[in-house]
């Protein structure tokens, strides 16, 4: 994604002094230039007209629709959205299209300029996809541009018509001195730069890195009031700060500023993407009056921007457009950012460590007992994300049983690894992250499994402990051991519910008895007894029931290592089980000091070496 300056400079200077883009009007530069309307927006249609110049002559033109999207690696079929497909060559006269795949299209062409127009559907504004309506042009450039392979290094060049005259045009493309144009160097870039065109606010502040000073700029749509977008503002700044802190300088920016993109309306759906030099960002969720809603997205995706934009696993290098893409190294690059995302938060100074150590429990959790660490390490997690990540499939998959998100695990290794660093090592996964920016990301060189082992060997000079590290909890299934690595930090992991009984899954009332819903995981009491979702229990020990009521009951006074007896109805076959309740492993954490454990002054300084935050006049 580099800038072509002198083919950009002939593009922008071939554009009609109308800003128009008609190819007629224009020399035969080479480049792929668009103009989007918004005439039906209302029925979340846009009109996209496409030019292809200085088609080579040999008989066709490929055009294609993206079937992947920057950030996500499964299959999304963006072209299920595009109809009414139709062509023209330079002199106006139409030519032929024919439809090859479901992706691909053919245009019989002499050579010179192609024009062709199609009509897009769309409507879900997110991260992945587009949405057109009343409110917004919410674009996701796979989800909305057909390209042409051929052309996938030539600049581009897009005009948007506005569907309003107050509605403000947010990306990271490149400006252009009129207001409604913009381009990119290339199709690469063009496809990564998410554009939302809609009544919004902006909010803009400065920061001073080194000899450069980069402005940040928020552009946001919302249904709030002022104060509540002025707060939100101060304390995305304040995150953008304490991230900048942990590398010690920001990227260069391609444009020379950082845009976030974000709509917190009814009318979006959830979601926030990372992009190179930008970030869409989109809730339902309302803004708070102190502005501390919908930080954790933020944080995420902004940290994004040195780890996995630039810090980039070598498998995602380049980013296919027509395919899955597949690397084992989600669990650092979405793992640790996850493990950044509340960490920044409090360093920013907008939680309490009480309140850090109360989030760490969840994904402390799901990795202790779900029963997927049995069946894969997290690096086969992350190759598993061509099906979980967002991924749709009709038949159903044994996923609770066989899957962690990498997100969730990846980031219970950062806060493992980090604890281990600072414990042990006298360094920490800051420093890991530092050495990762300045060796690989600063220059654009991807990384492999191996150049982070040889990273970690690096920063905690040991190779025996990176080897260990990535042998038994990166391609291996053990779980570190929290209860030591946080009691460092002056940090109790202690049961959420001491002394509740659970049958391992929820049940509601179903007519003549109790029907499982939910996944049934392995190694619960259900699972044992053979118990599956659906099933539906009828009688605990030769009583009926048929109210989970009178099981809560049972449970309350339960006493250990009694058996029950279980009548089941499974898809219409009777049987009878034994079923054995088991004590809730759920855990809590919470500070040494809560719990009226006393707190070594070791232990408080790594504390605060951890969990540093800003100083109050940022």
């Amino acid at each position: 994604m580099r800038l072509h300056s002198l083919l950009l400079a002939a593009l922008i200077a071939a554009q009609p002094a109308n800003g128009g883009l008609r190819a007629a009007d224009t020399d035969t530069s080479p480049g792929t230039l668009y103009e989007v309307t918004f005439d039906d927006i209302a029925h979340h249609e846009a009109h996209i007209t496409v030019t292809f110049r200085d088609v080579p002559g040999d008989g066709s033109l490929r055009v294609t629709m993206s079937r992947s999207s920057p950030g996500r690696y499964a299959l999304h079929e963006f072209a299920k959205n595009v109809y009414d497909v139709r062509a023209t060559g330079r002199d106006g006269r139409p030519l032929a299209v024919e439809r090859t795949d479901p992706f691909n299209w053919e245009i019989t062409t002499s050579g010179g300029d192609v024009t062709l127009a199609y009509t897009l559907f769309a409507d879900r504004a997110d991260g992945t996809y587009s949405g057109f309506d009343r409110t917004q042009a919410h674009m996701n450039m796979p989800a909305t541009f057909m390209w042409a392979p051929d052309l996938w290094d030539a600049p581009v060049s897009v005009r948007f018509h506005r569907p309003g005259p107050s509605w403000d045009i947010a990306t990271q493309l490149f400006e252009t001195d009129h207001p409604d144009v913009f381009t990119a160097p290339d199709m690469a870039y063009f496809m990564d730069s998410p554009t939302v065109i809609a009544p919004m606010t902006w909010y803009a502040w400065d920061i001073s890195d080194g000899d450069r000073v980069i402005p940040y700029r928020i552009a946001l749509r919302h249904q709030g009031t002022d104060e509540e977008g002025a707060a939100f503002a101060r304390n995305v700044e304040r995150i953008v700060r304490a991230q900048h802190r942990v590398f010690g300088e920001m990227p260069h920016y391609d444009n020379g500023s950082y845009t976030f993109i974000v709509g917190y309306t009814p009318w979006v759906h959830g979601d926030g993407m990372e992009h190179r030099n930008s970030t869409m960002v989109t809730s339902t969720n309302p803004l708070a009056p102190d502005g501390l809603a919908n930080l954790g997205t933020m944080s995420h995706e902004f940290f994004h921007q040195w780890n996995v934009e630039r810090i980039r696993p070598r498998d995602l290098e380049p980013f296919v457009f027509t395919s899955t893409n597949q690397t084992d190294l989600l669990w650092f690059a979405e793992g640790f950012t996850s493990y950044y995302t509340d960490l920044s938060i409090h360093r920013a100074g907008l939680s309490s460590a009480a309140d850090y150590a109360v989030g760490l429990a969840a994904r402390i959790n799901t990795v202790l007992d779900s029963p997927g660490r049995m069946h894969r390490s997290v690096a086969d997690m992350s190759r598993w994300a061509a099906f979980s990540d967002q991924g749709s499939f009709r038949d159903p998959m044994n996923t609770a049983n066989t899957f962690i998100s990498y997100y969730t695990w990846g980031s219970a290794l950062g806060l493992g690894l980090d604890l281990a660093l600072r414990s042990e090592y006298d360094t920490s996964v800051d420093a890991l992250m530092r050495y990762l920016w300045q060796t690989y990301g600063r220059n654009e060189r991807p990384i492999t499994s191996s150049d982070l082992e040889q990273a970690l060997a690096h920063v905690s000079g040991s190779t025996a402990f990176a080897r260990k590290f990535f042998e038994r909890y990166v391609f291996g299934n053990d779980a570190m051991d929290y209860d030591a690595l946080l009691a460092h930090a002056g940090m109790l992991i202690r049961p959420a519910e001491p002394g509740a009984f659970t049958v391992g899954g929820r049940l509601a009332a179903d007519g003549e008895g109790l029907r499982v819903q939910g996944p049934v995981l392995e190694g619960t009491p259900l699972h044992a007894a053979g118990i599956a979702t659906g099933d539906l229990i009828t009688r605990v020990d030769g009583r009926e029931i048929s109210h989970p009521a009178y099981l809560d009951a049972l449970l309350d006074t339960f006493e250990p290592g009694r058996t029950l007896h279980i009548r089941v109805v499974s898809r219409g076959v009777t049987f009878d089980t034994m079923l054995t309740p088991v004590e809730r492993t759920d855990r809590e954490v919470v500070l040494f000091e809560d719990a009226g454990l006393e707190v070594t002054p070791d232990m408080m300084s790594l504390r605060e070496a951890w969990l540093w935050q800003l100083d109050t006049e940022h």
